[in-house]
């Protein structure tokens, strides 16, 4: 750990570490993530334009079988910070669509990580890590996003405790009810060269990392959200999207996506079985042009 000057850094030589990765954007993604959605891909990128978050699906790596570690991540180091605490999670995201990128065309993502954190909760030490992306196509910026990482202790069972009650789903609000089942799951970790097993390896994830299920990525749930909007508000481009990982939800129930239109943007959240808040995510939406 480092310093600086009275903050204590954790790997604080990482900060401003930087990262490019340049890609041709396959149309071939684009048409698996039609498919994961039950979509058309005209329907999912009119003329060919990039559907917003589909490029989490571009400018992914693929470790050696050997780097693995137990978890299915590649083993800590390289971009990232080598922080041991053995749970990853991500726990949300911002971002900013400045304008079109194109089916086809070659695109160039620079990733810096600007910032490490380490917090102290209720389940034990916690590490932060922000990472800034910027993606370039042929026209220019096109995407800014910010990445949060979370790195977390493995604690002993919390005491039971009383739940507070779920919030309401807002009247009028468009909702989705979907079973995140293996099948889904595993999927959308293929679509995304995730490897982290507590997505579809269900005895690693109850035995090994003490879930009581699979884990639904937070960024299909993010993806999820958007189609939400796609569907009911159709022909509105994104200019900003956000979203924070509030809880876990797991493929033991259904999970419900609700979407509520606001006077400056989209109200957006998934809810557990149970009711409960999982995701909270905003976005803001462009009449000037289609983003898909």
């Amino acid at each position: 750990m480092s310093h600086v000057g009275d903050v204590s850094v954790p790997f604080a030589e990482y900060l401003g570490r930087q990262e490019r990765r340049t890609e041709m954007l396959s149309p071939h993604r684009v048409a698996e993530m039609a498919a994961l959605l039950d979509r058309e891909v005209a329907d999912l990128a009119p003329g060919g334009r990039l559907p917003a978050l589909a490029h989490w699906l571009y400018f992914t790596s693929w470790a050696p079988q050997s780097q693995l570690g137990s978890d299915g991540h590649p083993r800590r180091g390289g971009f990232m910070p080598p922080i041991e605490l053995p749970r990853r999670m991500f726990a949300g995201a911002r971002m900013t669509l400045h304008r079109d990128l194109r089916v086809g065309e070659t695109a160039e993502r620079h990733a810096e990580i600007t910032a490490i954190q380490r917090k102290s909760g209720g389940s034990g030490t916690l590490i932060f890590v922000t990472v800034r992306f910027r993606i370039f196509g042929v026209e220019g910026l096109a995407i800014e996003e910010e990445q949060d990482i979370v790195y977390r202790d493995v604690t002993a069972p919390a005491p039971a405790r009383q739940e507070p009650a779920p919030e309401p789903v807002p009247a009028g609000a468009h909702t989705r009810a979907i079973h995140p089942d293996p099948v889904l799951l595993f999927r959308f970790s293929a679509l995304t060269s995730n490897a982290h097993r507590i997505h579809y390896d269900r005895p690693y994830a109850v035995e090994e990392e003490g879930y009581p299920g699979l884990v639904v990525h937070g960024p299909l749930q993010a993806m999820l959200l958007l189609d939400l909007v796609r569907e009911h508000f159709p022909g509105r481009g994104i200019s900003t999207f956000r979203f924070q990982a509030r809880r876990p939800i797991f493929d033991t129930g259904d999970m419900l996506c609700v979407a509520q239109a606001g006077e400056s943007g989209i109200d957006l959240s998934t809810r557990t079985s149970e009711g409960h808040v999982a995701m909270s995510a905003r976005a803001q939406l462009d009449e000037a042009f289609s983003r898909g």
